[in-house]
């Protein structure tokens, strides 16, 4: 059964040219006159990347901090202890513990965004490692949410560090700001996010490293990009 069209979501159609690809600058303007929530909406880039994740050398993973930030308050929680856990809260961290923060994860207390872990307790955190996978909240090297620097990883996730992972089919979703912030913060975060992506391009992937791109808002039809152009990102 197809989903019904609400009148709201066909007049913002109207304003999307299905055809055409959009380069970055008349991307970031066109969603820009698609805002039609009474919330300010996310904009959102959709990746598919030319790899496949089954096989480990084709594996897109990593961390960007976005220069404008995400537009979002981050709940940063940090699993360490001692001078470490000092390091935290000085850092400005929500929430900070060992044996008691994992115990209250397996009871299903999350009440954070991020997690971050010094890799000596890394140990623990694998006992809930189950329960923190699947929400895609398990502290990683490749995100620097393993690392003894606690401070600058905290202040990273403070100030809009941004996590991706290629899915199976190898897709890639991400926020990248807030419909109010300005053509350049959006144009800067979006350029920043895929330079990091370019980074990250397997040895193994052959052909076009993007197949397809498109730009968003929460509510909002999407737009598709140029990708030849957002490759050529470095």
């Amino acid at each position: 059964m197809s989903k019904k069209i609400t009148k709201r979501f066909s007049k913002l159609l109207e304003k999307v040219d299905a055809s055409k690809m959009y380069s970055l600058v008349e991307a970031i303007d066109a969603v820009k006159e698609l805002k039609s929530a009474k919330f300010d909406e996310t904009v959102e880039i959709a990746l598919r990347l030319n790899v496949d994740p089954r096989h480990a050398d084709q594996m897109v993973r990593g961390s960007v901090v976005l220069p404008a930030g995400t537009g979002k308050t981050v709940r940063v929680a940090v699993i360490a202890k001692d001078a470490k856990a000092d390091e935290a809260k000085a850092a400005g961290a929500d929430i900070i513990g060992s044996d008691e923060l994992v115990e209250d994860i397996q009871k299903g207390i999350m009440n954070f965004d991020v997690l971050i872990a010094t890799p000596n307790l890394m140990g623990l955190v694998g006992k809930v490692g189950r329960i923190l996978g699947p929400k895609g909240l398990m502290p990683n090297p490749k995100t620097g949410t393993v690392t003894m620097d606690v401070a600058q990883a905290v202040n990273n996730a403070k100030s809009g560090q941004v996590n991706f992972r290629v899915d199976k089919q190898g897709n890639i979703h991400a926020g990248l700001g807030k419909v109010s912030f300005s053509k350049e913060q959006l144009n800067e975060n979006i350029s920043t996010f895929i330079k990091a992506i370019n980074k990250q391009k397997p040895a193994a992937a052959k052909g076009r490293y993007i197949k397809s791109a498109a730009l968003s808002l929460t509510m909002s039809p999407s737009v598709l990009l140029e990708t030849q152009e957002l490759m050529d990102l470095r």
